[in-house]
Order: C-alpha cells, then sequence, then structure tokens
C-alpha cells in the first residue's frame, strides 16, 4: 500500500510478513525501455513550456528578460522615442505611418532545466496500461526532449530507495540519452519482492540537491507520487520556486478512486500485506477521506507556495495528458 502513499496499519483487519515472489518477467506497461522512451521525442513537438505571456504567465519559461534592445525576438513595433537607438529604426514602417517607428525586441535569456525523476519502490504500482515508475519515465522523456528541442540544457536527478543519481544539463542529445539511461536503470531495477527498504526521505534529499544548484532562472520539474511528502518537502519547493520556475508532476493511478464494490484485496508495502475488505463502509470510507485529504494538499500547493501541480493519470497515454496539462498552464494567466 506504500505504492499507493497510504499506511498500512491504520487500514487492515490483518498483517503478516509478506511472501516474497519470482522476479516478474519484463513486459509492457511495467519497464521502461531507452528505445521506448527515445521515441517519444517526436510526440514532445506539440506542447511547450514557454509562457504565451511572458509577463503575466506562471511560468516565465525561456523568459524575455524585459532587456530593450538588439535581442533575439521581435517583441512589438513602436513610436519613436527621445534616446532610442537609431539603429532599431523601421524604415518602411515610417514611411508607411508618417511619423518615425522603431522595431523592440526581447533579449531571450537561456536556462537550465533540471527533471527530477521518482524510481522508488512506491512507483511499482499500476492496475491499468502501465506502473507508476513507468509513466513517471514517459513523462519525463517528454520534458526532456521538449526542452532539448527549445535549445535549452537538460540534466537532473534520478532517485530510488538507496541512490540519488546526478546528470549535468548539457544542451545535446547526449545529455537527453544519459538522463534516460539513468532513468531506465533504475527503473528496471524495480522488483515486487525487492530487498531495498523504503525510504520516504529521498525525495526530500533529491530536492536538497536541486536546490543546491538551481539559485536562479532554472526550470525544474519533478515527477513524482510525492509519497513521503511532508512540511520539509513543501519548504524545498517554496524556496526553489522563489526564484525558479518550478512545475510538479504528480504520477497517480486511479484505483483509489474508483474502489471495487465488493470484495477484498491483499495489499503491500513490502515488508507486510494487509487483507483489505473493500465492501465495507468504514473501509471505504477511511480510504476514500485519505485521498481526498493527501490529494487537496498537494493541489493547493499552487495557491500556498505558487507551484503548479499537474495531476497524471496511469491509466492515459502520458503525451496527451501532458500536451493538454501544460497547454491549460501555459495559457493560463498569474
Amino acid at each position: 500500500m506504500a505504492a499507493m502513499g497510504f499506511s498500512l496499519s491504520a487500514l487492515g483487519r490483518s498483517q503478516v510478513p509478506i511472501q516474497r515472489a519470482p522476479a516478474r518477467a519484463a513486459v509492457g506497461g511495467v519497464y521502461a525501455s531507452l528505445d521506448d522512451l527515445s521515441v517519444l521525442e517526436m510526440a514532445a513537438r506539440d506542447f511547450s513550456f514557454l509562457p504565451r505571456q511572458p509577463v503575466h504567465s506562471i511560468l516565465a519559461g525561456r523568459h524575455g528578460s524585459r532587456v530593450r534592445g538588439r535581442g533575439l525576438a521581435f517583441e512589438e513595433l513602436r513610436p519613436y522615442l527621445p534616446g532610442d537607438d537609431i539603429r532599431t529604426m523601421d524604415w518602411r514602417a515610417t514611411a508607411r505611418m508618417g511619423k518615425p517607428y522603431v522595431r523592440v525586441y526581447t533579449e531571450e535569456k537561456d536556462r537550465p532545466a533540471l527533471v527530477v525523476v521518482d524510481q522508488r519502490i512506491n512507483m511499482f504500482f499500476g492496475t491499468r496500461r502501465a506502473m507508476k515508475s513507468v509513466v513517471a519515465a514517459e513523462a519525463a522523456a517528454l520534458c526532456a526532449w521538449r526542452i532539448l528541442a527549445v535549445g535549452d540544457r537538460i540534466g537532473g536527478w534520478v532517485l530510488n530507495d538507496e541512490r540519488l543519481d546526478e546528470v549535468r544539463p548539457a544542451r545535446s542529445r547526449a545529455a537527453v540519452t544519459r538522463l534516460l539511461e539513468v532513468v531506465v536503470e533504475q527503473n528496471n531495477a524495480l522488483r515486487a519482492d525487492s530487498t531495498a527498504k523504503r525510504n520516504s526521505s529521498q525525495l526530500n534529499a533529491a530536492l536538497e540537491a536541486v536546490a543546491r544548484v538551481a539559485d536562479h532562472d532554472h526550470l525544474v520539474i519533478v515527477i513524482s507520487d510525492f509519497d513521503g511528502q511532508d512540511e520539509r518537502t513543501r519548504d524545498l519547493l517554496l524556496g526553489l520556486s522563489l526564484h525558479n520556475d518550478v512545475i510538479a508532476m504528480l504520477i497517480y493511478d486511479p484505483f483509489l478512486f474508483e474502489l471495487p464494490s465488493a470484495g477484498d484485496l491483499v495489499v503491500s508495502d513490502g515488508e507486510l500485506q494487509v487483507e483489505l475488505p473493500f465492501g465495507t463502509g468504514p473501509v471505504r470510507k477511511r480510504l476514500a477521506e485519505a485521498v481526498d485529504t493527501r490529494l487537496r494538499a498537494l493541489l493547493d500547493w499552487r495557491g500556498a507556495i505558487g507551484v503548479p501541480v499537474l495531476p497524471i493519470s496511469s491509466a492515459e497515454p502520458t503525451a496527451d495528458q501532458l500536451r493538454k496539462l501544460l497547454g491549460q498552464l501555459v495559457g493560463r494567466r498569474g
């Protein structure tokens, strides 16, 4: 049940030590592959982290510096003002309008992007289409390919319960490939009978590592189910968001929103297993309340600390969800 982010002790009626099962063979949706993540480059072409309104948007993304001058991106045509550089004069517009006009440019500022990818044992859960760990890998690949396509540097951290692997930002296909290789390596090491001890503090350790690097003007994308998140998680995200653009991608499985109407289900946190009687009113009620409380706390981050949370279901294609969610986010004014 840790894979869904809740404690076994408060829900079950019996707890027994888990009996280890043989390792499962890799099948579609259970493990990610480098080939599958590389193919997603094609699907990363029709969404953007860039704001449509640089001044008002939630994301500053490769933002205009507001430095007026001979920059890279044309912004507007406006009447000449005393002190304007004569080299910015637009002679055609001046002749057409009968008074002097200048071209105004916005200097585009490059910035690195850091993607944090959760591959802890709590992510090794799924009831439809794919494991949460695979969906996190897909989301990371889509983000990385898109960031590279707009010319920014890409790097990040991949975490499991025992390791925290860093890939330094670079503007190259090799950097994306290296990041995805680390994701696939950790993803393929996940097993239902893993002996790795669940480490709920590892997400905070990853955010602390990001905070030591991302002092300002970074794009930080955290892809996780946020199992084990606490006040420290919130504080770290708040600190990062003060000088960087931060997006949280909440990976979830819809199982807990659509509980079976009857019957029992055996679930495990890797050490204990418990039988949950879903046909029992009190169990259903406590689960529903736990899900609602946790979800509200995460979604409230946007209003409380300025970090938008994008919920991504493991039951639907990841690219389609990202396209829709980022379109809504980037197009919204702050």
